[in-house]
């Protein structure tokens, strides 16, 4: 019954189907689908529930397991026609789940525990499944895929990167293949053929960015017309037709890893397709960095750092028109060299290198801000990109982008017939998913008790002392053969980490942005007796950390954070990298009242208050973390507001481009 009221289905007959956004406004017919769909999830995650499908998938295993491999697959057809028919409900599920257990552990050596089958059955009711690091997400996100795919539904299995699509796909090939089901991956470097034939197998595995920008070609490939009945009136023209030419089939089943990184925090911007428009920008780019290094902090300009913007102050209106009277052509216009001088002065001002982007090879690379890897294809668009890269005297300036199509996240993954995640924290966004996506947010209890210990969190008045303190610490902890993971916030900081552990004379692992292609290997070695690694905010997700012998009796890895990140769900991220699957762990923070996270509170009484307090009593140690979780607070409350007006933003422009009949 819950189906029916949580899901569409897609008729077999239609192509490229997607789910149509709803949008009203009474208020009355958003809170009663919101309340509809709160009750049937409620329903879904109560513990008799839970209780019954386990038992319902263990009644399956005893006839399963005398099965020879030809009748498991056989079986495994049967299964998924019934809920082709039927869909995805318990009856047919459990069966399915119960196959693609025994097949796992034919397979590949692993058979799913409970909790991975609750995890799997969350995620097949379209919810986001909450597991602890370390729990398997992996292996249980094949439940659901395998399932959908068996019913006829197109699965994409989504990730971070390149490398864990690879390795997932890899990894969980044999099960598929022994159930009958084809499986690839979409990655960078493909050409049109290459990933319109993997998207047409039952399973792909990508990555959030290269599917929703695959999706995009595909709209900027049918223009204005994406009805149904004016695909289906395309395919009679057969091979010809632009259907034919699409790469996906369209938007069915995505299950997301790392579910809050892709639909919280790469949500903060749009995706955009844009084709070079080369104009000649290195003159006026030039001469915009020249004119905004001439207006004065203070008197000409002010700098918001809460909003993460600059403006104007009257006296700097007045000084830009004075700078720009003797000025031809553009600068004559005010309103276009205001905005120019705006996005001048913001990248002198608020994009620093190593932590908002890198240098290679004579060009500008953005790092992801979230999660401390590069992003080499992307840009920055308005000019900012080009004039960073003169701010950085970079010899050739890149050409200007014509945007050709543009989406976000929200709307994207909010267009699939049935969305499902996974991840490890969700908890502190579940209002957000909800409201955005429609996604409800689930807990899975750990297989095995947690054994993490969590000490006190250190702060001190300036960032010097904070990084003393944490290099006798390391030394301390290193003496005792302990493993060490520093987690750090950006590249400049991983730098000053290695710096001060090295005047210790410490041997280290440094993994930051700028070694992305070496991230797993560096990660998963950080369990070892003695090992060191630093690593950029949470470089590294998605591997897992192994102890190495004798160090869970010595207490297990011992992450320190070294700064507390916009959003705590990535703190605590960082933090589950240890004491995973039962082993022993320990965590601890070194933070300092000059860090990245209190910068827009700079200045006033509170400051002055907690300078006093730093470093002096167990009760004032408790005043300053709760100032510090109160930073945190305002800034992921800014970052949810940069998001809606995102989505908003979005939203009005689709609708200007549907009443003009042009394409997103």
């Amino acid at each position: 019954m819950f189906d029916r009221l949580l899901f569409e289905r897609a008729p077999l007959d239609v192509p490229c189907p997607e789910r149509k956004e709803f949008r009203s406004d009474e208020w009355l017919d958003q809170y009663g689908s919101l309340l509809v769909g709160r009750l049937a999830r409620r329903w879904l995650t109560r513990r008799d529930c839970r209780r019954q499908f386990l038992l319902a998938v263990d009644s399956h295993a005893e006839e399963i397991a005398a099965c020879g491999d030809q009748e498991i697959r056989q079986r495994a057809r049967a299964t998924g026609l019934r809920m082709r028919r039927e869909g995805l409900h318990d009856i047919g599920l459990a069966e399915a789940f119960a196959l693609i257990r025994e097949t796992s552990f034919r397979r590949l050596g692993m058979r799913h525990f409970d909790e991975q089958l609750l995890g799997g059955w969350l995620m097949a009711k379209g919810m986001i499944a909450e597991m602890a690091t370390g729990e398997g997400k992996t292996l249980t996100a094949v439940l659901p895929a395998a399932a959908a795919a068996l019913s006829g539904m197109p699965v994409h299995v989504v990730t971070v990167n390149d490398y864990l699509a690879s390795r997932d796909c890899e990894a969980m090939r044999p099960v598929y293949e022994a159930l009958g089901l084809s499986v690839g991956t979409v990655v960078e470097g493909m050409d049109h053929a290459q990933r319109q034939e993997i998207y047409r197998r039952d399973i792909a595995y990508c990555t959030n960015k290269t599917l929703a920008f695959d999706y995009l070609r595909d709209r900027i490939c049918l223009g204005g017309d994406t009805d149904g009945l004016h695909l289906l009136l395309e395919n009679l023209y057969g091979g010809a037709s632009l259907t034919h030419k699409l790469l996906l089939r369209g938007l069915h089943f995505a299950i997301v890893d790392e579910a809050d990184s892709v639909l919280i925090d790469e949500a903060r911007t749009p995706l955009i397709i844009s084709g070079s428009a080369p104009d000649g920008s290195a003159a006026w780019v030039r001469t915009a960095l020249d004119l905004a290094r001439d207006l004065r902090l203070g008197n000409d300009f002010i700098i918001m750092r809460r909003e993460g913007r600059v403006s104007l102050t009257e006296g700097g209106y007045g000084r830009l028109a004075d700078l720009c009277s003797r000025r031809t052509g553009l600068w004559r216009h005010v309103r276009w060299r205001e905005e120019v001088i705006l996005q001048a002065l913001a990248a002198l001002n608020l994009y620093h290198r190593d932590e908002h982007y890198l240098v290679r090879d004579g060009t500008v690379q953005i790092i992801d801000v979230g999660t401390g890897r590069v992003m080499p294809d992307r840009t920055w668009g308005q000019g900012l990109h080009q004039l960073i890269e003169a701010k950085e005297g970079c010899e050739t300036l890149s050409d200007e982008r014509r945007t050709l199509g543009s989406i976000s996240y929200q709307r994207f993954f909010s267009r699939y017939l049935r969305l499902a995640g996974m991840t490890g924290t969700a908890k502190e966004v579940a209002g957000e998913l909800g409201r955005v996506y429609g996604l409800a947010v689930a807990a899975v209890p750990t297989h095995r008790r947690s054994r993490r210990r969590v000490f006190s969190t250190r702060i001190y008045s300036t960032a010097t002392e904070k990084w003393r303190q944490i290099a006798l610490r390391v030394t301390e902890l290193h003496a005792q053969n302990i493993p060490v993971l520093l987690g750090t916030r950006t590249v400049a900081a991983s730098e000053r980490a290695a710096a001060e552990l090295a005047t210790c004379g410490l041997v280290f692992n440094l993994l930051s942005a700028k070694q992305d292609s070496e991230e797993s290997e560096v990660v998963a070695s950080a369990g070892q007796a003695g090992a060191i690694t630093i690593a950029t905010n949470m470089a590294g997700r998605g591997t897992d950390i192994k102890l190495g012998e004798g160090v869970d009796a010595l207490g297990g890895l011992h992450v320190i954070l070294s700064e507390c990140h916009e959003a705590a769900r990535i703190d605590r991220q960082l933090a589950g990298r240890s004491a995973r699957q039962g082993d022993a762990g320990c965590v601890e923070a070194f933070l300092s009242l000059e860090d990245t996270l209190l910068e827009p509170m700079r200045g006033g009484l509170a400051e002055r208050l907690m300078l006093r307090l730093a470093g002096n009593g167990r009760w004032r140690a408790l005043l300053l973390s709760g100032w510090m979780r109160f930073a945190q607070l305002r800034a992921e409350r800014q970052q949810a507001q940069v998001r809606t007006a995102v989505l908003k933003s979005d939203r009005q422009l689709g609708d200007m481009l549907s009443f003009s009949g042009q394409r997103e």
